[in-house]
This record gives C-alpha cells, structure tokens and sequence, in this order.
C-alpha cells in the first residue's frame, strides 16, 4: 500500500469551509464541510477517490513539491493507496 502526501488548503467561504488539494484541483480534487473538520475529512476522501481513478486510468500521480509562500491555513494529508491493478 502505497502512501501520498499532499498539501490541503481549508479557507473559510461565507458560512462554509472549502478544501483543495491545489496540485490535484484540475482533477476534482476540492470539497466543502460545514466545520473546519468536516471539510478535512471530506478531502481526505476525495484525494483518495480522485487517487484511484487516476491509477486506475494509468495516469501519474503527482509528487508534492515543498513550497514557500504565504498560505492562511493548510495541511499535510497523507493518503493510502490501496487499489491494487
């Protein structure tokens, strides 16, 4: 079982909270929640989903490059891989 890690900005929209993954985001990869919480475990399990359908279409999966900048609120979230092909 392979395991990901990527970088997951939560921001607070209005009376929500909106997720994304900004490396995987051209692939589906953004989600909201109610609470800060919601919208983490939320991502969580659409990086995995987004993950599987990129494996399972033989499509590469992105390395996370390490960046600097000036991000309000972010993440690391690791991800497990365990579709096997």
């Amino acid at each position: 079982m392979k395991e990901y890690t990527f970088k997951v900005i939560i921001e607070r929209d209005e009376d929500k909270w909106h997720a994304y993954c900004p490396i995987l985001e051209d692939k589906g990869a953004s989600t909201w929640g109610e609470t800060w919480e919601e919208a983490l475990k939320n991502i969580k399990e659409v990086l995995a989903m987004t993950l599987a359908s990129m494996k399972q279409h033989g499509e590469k999966i992105p390395e996370e490059v390490k960046e600097t900048n000036n991000v309000v609120s972010y993440s690391e979230v690791p991800v497990q891989l365990s579709v096997r092909y």
